[in-house]
């Protein structure tokens, strides 16, 4: 059974040849990678922090608290935010101005719920 893909089809399932599949999955690699090509060093460690405190601390996060917790200058910040919502990558601003959701969670409830392997619990977009 091993590298192979079945398509259900109604009660069937219909293989689908390797070469097939295999060509899909690298061509979205390739266009993941093309779309998050903008992202800096300081954009992850941005979105990172971001899903770390919102799981942790179940509230909004403010602009001014990620600046402070990574040692990047504020304006900086609200660049790297604009940017990654801009790009619809990770993160939103129900007010426009602090993150209430980092994929994969949110401090806005939601039918998902995530439970993370430290224990923190959070709802999921």
């Amino acid at each position: 059974m091993a590298n192979t893909l079945r398509l259900g089809i109604g009660r069937r399932m219909i293989p689908i040849p390797p070469m097939i599949w295999q060509r899909v999955i690298r061509a979205g690699g390739r266009k993941a990678r093309a779309s998050l090509a903008f992202m800096s060093e300081d954009h992850h460690r941005v979105r990172d922090h971001a899903v770390l405190e919102l799981a942790r601390t179940g509230a909004p996060l403010s602009p001014e608290a990620i600046a402070a917790a990574l040692d990047i200058e504020l304006p900086r910040v609200a660049t790297i935010l604009d940017e990654l919502e801009k790009h619809m990558t990770f993160v939103f601003r129900s007010d426009g101005r602090n993150v209430t959701w980092a994929y994969p969670v949110t401090v806005e409830e939601t039918p998902h719920h995530a439970r993370f392997s430290t224990g923190e619990e959070a709802w999921s977009p």
